[in-house]
């Protein structure tokens, strides 16, 4: 067996966050102090490895000297610790308007799987695979995000099944927060797959059904032209999370866990910055 070194390209105040936060995880499930084969920032360690490089869990586990078992237990320990600290989409609406944001950007994202199984029949009565997305091409699941104007990641939610379209998740975990919110004056952007979302969502104005052949009106273009200008900014939020963390590009645990993975990289995430 040949050793080497190696560095993790973290922030050190990233690692420490994460393990003050499991450091008062064992306190409070009452862990005894030296009964764990690692400490708290090792442990983080172990944690950060997998989130940044998409590590092997055997490999991370066989690098900390532990066992297999005990590694995906400190990971998932870890995942959990962290997702408990994901902001909730009121109080980030709320500081949104407070400091005078003048809107926020909604989109979503497809998390690749390649653990995945089960089928349903859809609303024309035909079985499809539950986790498949139609249309990114592969398994996974969606999840729906908020960013700032200039595309600082700000709010993630739960996970839905890959075949779930954007519109059905944003109206089951967000639009009923987003239209208060832009009652109060903080408007909404998106693309247009959130066609209908409902007022004080903003989106790109569709041809009609079937008239594929004629052309919006200039005004019609001209405001499509400049929401996508602006609302492109705020797009950049899933690839700044999915290029950090790269774990989300295609997570090998359980599409289950897919939700609390995607809290715990925004809590991290917002550590970074």
């Amino acid at each position: 067996m040949v050793t080497y070194p190696a560095m993790l390209d973290v922030p050190r105040p990233v690692v420490e966050v994460l393990a003050r936060l499991l450091a008062a995880h064992r306190r409070r499930i009452g862990t005894p102090k030296g009964s764990r084969a690692l400490g708290p920032f090792r442990q983080a360690m172990l944690v950060l490895r997998w989130f940044r490089d998409r590590s092997c869990v055997h490999c991370l586990a066989r690098g900390a000297g532990v066992s297999q078992a005990t590694g995906y237990r400190y990971l998932h320990e870890g995942i959990d610790v962290l997702a408990e600290q994901a902001p909730d989409l009121h109080d980030v609406l709320d500081r949104c308007r407070r400091g005078g944001l003048t809107h926020v950007v909604l989109d979503g994202t497809l998390i690749e799987s390649d653990r995945v199984a089960g089928a349903h029949l859809n609303a024309e009565g035909r079985e499809v695979d539950t986790w498949y997305s139609a249309k990114h091409k592969a398994f996974g699941a969606n999840v729906q995000f908020l960013s700032a104007p200039d595309g600082t990641p700000l709010w993630v939610s739960d996970a839905e099944p890959g075949s779930v379209p954007d519109i059905t998740a944003a109206r089951q975990h967000c639009l009923p927060a987003l239209y208060k919110a832009a009652a109060d004056g903080l408007p909404t952007l998106a693309d247009a797959g959130y066609q209908g979302a409902g007022i004080g969502i903003h989106h790109p104005i569709k041809k009609p059904r079937g008239s594929s052949h004629l052309q919006l009106h200039c005004d019609n273009r001209t405001y499509n032209a400049l929401l996508r200008g602006v609302q492109a900014l705020g797009e950049r939020a899933a690839a700044e999370l999915k290029e950090r963390w790269r774990t989300l590009k295609r997570v090998t645990l359980s599409p289950r866990r897919i939700s609390a993975i995607a809290k715990a990289a925004l809590v991290l995430n917002n550590a970074w910055r």
